[in-house]
């Protein structure tokens, strides 16, 4: 029986080994062939690319988005500053979140399938670790995560489906948090709402500030931050039970 499971996890292994690198391989060979390996670190080269791409371009977005939240290393504001001046802020951030919520999605299905030892493989032991314990300490606190900036969205996903967090929940969390993240950037990067000169550097300057506040309440009180929204949910469950009997 134990050589049989140990058979079992063996093959398991080596399932995600085989099915990681014939991703990882298929997107590098996809991204050579259109010629995207070269120019991911450009907003301009992305643009460029992208129109030249024809229809097809918004398929290469979306794609690219999707990579950027599972396997590949790239900024989302790049692709969705240059999604900005392709299609505009209201096609780029729709096109975005396609690739977004689709990417959040599988690095979850990751995660939740295949476990610690494929998280720990693509994020590394002590990052998986760190946000594992956080995760598990403060569930609740993952909406806000996925809000600020200095959070990492990607790997937060990819941990999410090792906890015991619920797909119900993550899945909530990404259509509240996404859509804020990406419209913002897709609206606001280009200058026209907030320019970047004048009466634009103050209001910059209160969002960078408000940003850099939040940021540092958040970090240093996440606890009273859990506490205070599972309150919140208890009473909320309390009153649903209420109205029911």
């Amino acid at each position: 029986m134990q050589e049989l499971s140990r058979s079992k996890k063996i093959y398991r292994t080596l399932l995600v080994v085989f099915l990681t690198a014939a991703f990882l391989t298929l997107s590098y060979f996809i991204l050579v062939w259109t010629g995207l390996w070269e120019k991911l670190n450009s907003v301009d080269k992305i643009r460029r690319l992208i129109l030249g791409l024809g229809f097809w371009g918004r398929v290469t977005f979306v794609f690219l988005q999707f990579l950027q939240v599972t396997f590949l290393p790239i900024p989302s504001p790049v692709l969705i500053i240059a999604g900005s001046l392709i299609y505009g802020a209201f096609q780029a951030a729709l096109l975005s979140l396609a690739g977004i919520l689709l990417g959040s999605a599988f690095a979850f299905f990751l995660g939740r399938v295949f476990g610690t030892k494929l998280v720990s493989f693509m994020v590394g032991k002590t990052t998986q670790k760190k946000w594992s314990r956080l995760l598990g300490d403060c569930k609740y606190s993952f909406v806000i995560m996925m809000l600020l900036p200095c959070f990492p969205d990607d790997i937060l996903c990819l941990v999410a489906g090792i906890t015991d967090m619920s797909w119900t929940f993550f899945m909530v969390t990404q259509f509240i948090a996404r859509p804020i993240g990406v419209f913002s950037v897709s609206y606001l990067s280009n200058g026209e709402i907030i320019p970047y000169s004048g009466w634009g550097l103050a209001v910059w300057a209160v969002i960078i500030i408000a940003s850099l506040t939040a940021i540092y309440l958040a970090g240093k009180y996440n606890k009273e931050i859990e506490d205070f929204i599972k309150k919140l949910f208890k009473k909320d469950k309390a009153k649903a039970d209420k109205t029911q009997k």
